[in-house]
């Protein structure tokens, strides 16, 4: 008989439940790239929130709170108009008048796009109460926007079975999207 130690059969105790963090990993990771049927929006919920922190940031500098709400609202207002014009679309393509199902499935499904501003406004708001500076809390929206994006990058690359030039030139097209904003920052800005 051999000695796997007094533990033999269990797992190592951390202190952390892993059975309770899981879900929540992938619920984080979820909001961070999307979840099935919300990936597109989620992509354009990430582009739509660097434009408005760029487009915002270079009205309203020095004003953090009026930052994050800007940035807010204007996530709102184009989930709103898109969820909007979905529906309408919809109800014009089957011939029939919209029904709050119908437009609570797209609003579901569109819901990357409000997700997607999560990770940025936390950040945001990390300037905004003056834990870490403006100016960095800017630069750390602007960073999970563009992780964000070549994390979806790596995962179409994956699904489409890309190889490494394939996965190289959907980076470059994500990341450089992502880019564009920053570029657009430093234009506007200064």
């Amino acid at each position: 008989m051999s000695d796997a130690g007094p533990r033999a059969g269990r797992q190592p105790t951390t202190g952390i439940d892993s059975s309770r963090t899981r879900p929540l990993v992938r619920a984080a990771w979820e909001v961070f790239v999307g979840r099935v049927g919300r990936i597109g929006s989620t992509i354009y919920g990430t582009l739509l929130v660097l434009t408005a922190l760029t487009a915002s940031y270079a009205a309203e500098r020095h004003h953090p709170w009026k930052l994050v709400e800007l940035v807010v609202c204007a996530v709102l207002v184009f989930w709103l108009a898109y969820v909007y014009a979905n529906a309408i679309s919809s109800s014009i393509e089957r011939r029939s008048h919209l029904t709050l199902p119908v437009v609570a499935s797209i609003a579901n499904r569109e819901l990357g796009i409000i997700l997607a501003a999560v990770g940025p406004i936390l950040a945001l708001l990390l300037g905004a109460i003056g834990v870490i500076s403006e100016r960095a809390s800017i630069w750390v929206a602007i960073a999970v926007g563009i992780a964000a994006l070549t994390a979806q990058g790596v995962r179409y690359a994956r699904a489409a079975g890309l190889g490494r030039l394939g996965m190289a030139g959907i980076l470059v097209l994500n990341v450089g999207l992502g880019l564009l904003v920053v570029v657009l920052k430093v234009a506007l800005v200064h």
